[in-house]
């Protein structure tokens, strides 16, 4: 198996990459070059892969201002745009494309799975939109993942989250009735991998817990397992200020199920919060 990966320094590429070579899976990082020199050059450089994966994009969590909204939205729609030119140029095309997209195209009043429509009008929903756009032009076979939150001990937001906790600051976000869907990092390279070797259909695929919670049953499950009171609730316009229109991110939230994965057999290894939370605190 020959596997070409985009983002491939993030810590979900890398963590893909450790579990491609316990596959003793062939890698080909694309970096930012590689993606820069053309679409002849990056052709020859995915020649011969079984798949393609499209993890790059800038990183959301920072505050959006108009520039970084032009960040934002090239480095993953012109990223994807130019790896499906690449694939559809090849004499023989990848077995898979898969390509990444968010949660966040989908609104915060219903709850959602694969096959629903009611998407959000905001800018992260537009990125969503063309960035799958783009994905589906590809001529292999594409499957797009919608990312929820991706919980790990040591990276990405979950450290961010329990660092007002250990000071005793903890607390809900607005009223906390907002939906936080996640997934455990484990269960999204499982299901990269599962979806590889299962030969699984085209198309979306929500990758999120079977269980979302709201943001204060959150508060609650992290605080009771740190032992640390959760007073306070932390008023959405703080977010507004740090993250500018970013602040949708944790201000909002959509209530996700992951109704392809489970139809096809795939199996979470952490289905519930509030075991995650005790497994990557302990």
């Amino acid at each position: 198996m020959k596997i070409a990966i985009t983002g491939a320094s993030g810590f979900i590429g890398k963590k893909l990459i450790e579990r491609f070579k316990l596959l003793k899976w062939e890698v080909i990082p694309l970096n930012r070059v590689d993606l820069e020199l053309g679409e002849d050059w990056l052709a020859q450089k995915i020649d011969k892969s079984n798949v393609i994966i499209n993890l790059a994009g800038a990183p959301i969590a920072k505050k959006w201002t108009k520039q970084y909204k032009e960040i934002l939205y090239n480095s993953r729609i012109q990223t994807t745009c130019n790896l499906q030119h690449a694939i559809n140029k090849l004499e023989r095309k990848p077995e898979l494309f898969i390509s990444t997209s968010a949660i966040g195209i989908y609104d915060s009043f219903h709850e959602h799975d694969e096959e629903s429509n009611y998407f959000a009008d905001n800018f992260l929903a537009h990125i969503c939109k063309d960035w799958e756009k783009e994905a589906l032009k590809s001529e292999s076979k594409t499957i797009i993942f919608r990312l929820s939150v991706v919980l790990d001990k040591n990276y990405g937001a979950f450290p961010k989250m329990l660092f007002p906790f250990k000071l005793g600051l903890g607390g809900k976000i607005g009223n906390g009735k907002q939906f936080f869907s996640w997934i455990h990092i484990e269960d999204l390279i499982n299901a990269v991998v599962f979806v590889i070797e299962n030969k699984s259909e085209a198309g979306i695929y929500n990758l999120a817990s079977p269980n979302p919670v709201t943001n204060i049953e959150l508060t609650r499950l992290i605080a009771g397992k740190l032992k640390k009171p959760a007073f306070f609730t932390v008023p959405q316009f703080i977010f507004k200020i740090l993250f500018g229109e970013g602040s949708i991110v944790v201000s909002e939230g959509q209530k996700v199920v992951p109704e392809k994965l489970l139809s096809e057999g795939f199996v979470f290894k952490h289905p519930s919060l509030k075991e995650t939370i005790e497994y990557l605190i302990d």
